[in-house]
């Protein structure tokens, strides 16, 4: 003869608790990672901008030494080719390929920027979409 199963036919004995004690477990456990989903936002925010800070203070860094090498290789460049050209010219030639060094220096700073943006927490969105998809899961199957 066959044994009569509890809800659900899996053998295991139903849960005693109420079911407003489960409704008021599952509030608590979607609490619980709500939060823990917002620290792991937090900390990946942190993280990102941290990294962006650092690249943000070598470009200043970098600035200031560059300003002051600019000044000593700009006399030194005209010095140079007022040797062979008016010096009007010589400034004019040095000013010319300052330029388009700074055009090509502001573009790679550019892209650096640009892979430390946008700054959203990419891993906690992730995590937080799977556990949506279990929960809805989950869901169905206990509707099943």
């Amino acid at each position: 003869m066959a044994e009569a199963r509890p809800h659900g036919g899996n053998g295991e004995a139903p849960d005693p608790r109420s079911l407003s004690e489960l409704v008021k477990d599952a509030t608590e456990q979607s609490s619980r990672l709500a939060r823990q989903e917002i620290e792991l936002a937090k900390a990946e925010l942190e993280q990102k901008g941290k990294q962006i800070g650092i690249g943000a203070g070598a470009f200043g860094g970098a600035g200031a030494f560059g300003f002051y090498a600019f000044g000593a290789m700009t006399a030194a460049a005209i010095l140079g080719l007022a040797q062979g050209v008016d010096a009007w010219l010589a400034a004019l030639i040095v000013a010319v390929v300052y330029a388009a060094i700074a055009g090509v220096l502001a573009l790679l700073g550019k892209q650096r920027v640009e892979r430390g943006t946008p700054p959203t927490p990419e891993q906690a969105i992730k995590s937080s979409k799977r556990d949506l998809e279990t929960v809805k899961r989950s869901a169905k199957e206990a509707r099943a």
